[in-house]
């Protein structure tokens, strides 16, 4: 135990708080290994050592413990369910949900467990978050549009619904009204998501340097040495320029060998962070499909037969199900609460058929 310790007060209160935090420990360290389980590599080793430091706070627990320390605890119902996950999926949902476990350690409002716990604590939770910020990048480009096409179709044909129908027109009309809606929605999602892919890979494409420019080197005159331009061209200054560019002439006249002008002003390879993942028409296809999987859902009600204040109940519940649904996982990929982003896309859903909403009892009242 460490020396900054406090003497214990071994009250049967702090008993049964130590046999829970040993618990908890216990656990945190069998998720650890479960993760670590279903990697390879630097990720795997990294988990693994946060196994051993969970070790270590467990050793502190038992030490404090003695005689005391009983009948092995279970983890709370949270962690347990950590470990669920992680033996079965492990992926960065998991590491998010790990990271917000982390950042509610306790150890530092705890006087029994140790400052340099209490650091540990603090620095797992970064280094999960490392560890999750990767599986988000990975996922982040699939994951904004598949979020942001969902949640349009799912806001914006509740809307065109609820508004259509407060003004008082047929079920019929109504049903026509959203599939038209769908179908408006996805197509311009998609053909919208063509033309932003299609544009952004032929900016890229032209500021990409032609490869045949490289052939050009041996021929150029080395006195007035033109390929300083490109380097000024990229943001050195004139004689940072100058000297690159003789340096790049240099060793050609000496090996023979020509350097592609791909590089960036010190010679690296350019890695244009502006990156295109996959083709136009995917990214077409992709977002005709998350828009129209979000409209169809307002819809639903009518398709089956509903019809009058059942349906909109029905077509309210239905949406908000699935926009409480998309701002939990976003908030758990993020590492914040899933309920306050699941409550967040509600409002913002809601708010915005509640306007078109009014606005059809309004036409509705005046065409009556």
């Amino acid at each position: 135990m460490d020396a900054a310790t406090p003497t214990p007060d071994r009250t049967p209160a702090a008993v049964r708080r130590w046999r829970r935090y040993l618990a908890a420990e216990r656990a945190e360290a069998a998720v650890y290994r479960d993760l670590a389980s279903r990697r390879t590599g630097e990720e795997r080793e990294i988990l693994l050592a946060l196994a051993t430091a969970e070790k270590r706070h467990e050793q502190h627990w038992l030490d404090l413990l003695g005689d005391d320390v009983g009948m092995p605890l279970q983890g709370d119902p949270r962690t347990r369910f950590l470990a669920f996950l992680a033996r079965r999926f492990g992926g960065v949902f998991v590491l998010a949900l790990v990271q917000r476990a982390e950042s509610r350690s306790v150890y530092g409002r705890e006087e029994f467990a140790t400052a340099q716990m209490a650091a540990d604590e603090q620095i797992h939770e970064e280094v999960v978050r490392s560890l999750a910020t990767r599986g988000r990048n990975r996922l982040s480009g699939t994951f904004r549009a598949a979020v942001f096409g969902a949640n349009d179709g799912l806001v914006s044909n509740l809307a065109l619904v609820l508004g259509i129908g407060a003004s008082g027109v047929a079920t019929g009309t109504i049903l026509v009204t959203g599939v038209a809606g769908l179908l408006a929605g996805a197509l311009s999602m998609g053909a919208g998501e063509y033309v932003s892919v299609r544009s952004q890979r032929e900016l890229l494409e032209a500021s990409t340097p032609d490869p045949e420019a490289s052939d050009a080197l041996p021929h150029l005159d080395v006195d007035a040495n033109e390929l300083a331009l490109v380097y000024r061209a990229r943001g050195l200054d004139a004689d940072a320029a100058q000297v690159r560019a003789d340096a790049v002439l240099a060793r050609l006249g000496a090996t023979g060998v020509t350097e592609s002008l791909d590089t960036d002003a010190e010679g690296h390879e350019r890695s244009d962070t502006h990156e295109t993942h996959g083709t136009a028409w995917g990214a077409a296809v992709s977002s005709f499909c998350f828009f129209a999987s979000g409209a169809i859902v307002p819809v639903l009600p009518y398709l089956l037969g509903m019809s009058g204040a059942a349906a909109v109940l029905a077509a309210c519940l239905l949406v908000g199900v699935c926009l409480a649904a998309t701002g939990a996982v976003t908030g758990l990929l993020s590492g914040t609460s899933p309920v306050t982003r699941a409550l967040r896309q509600l409002a913002i859903g809601f708010g915005a058929a509640g306007v078109t909403y009014a606005l059809g009892l309004a036409f509705g009242t005046s065409v009556a």
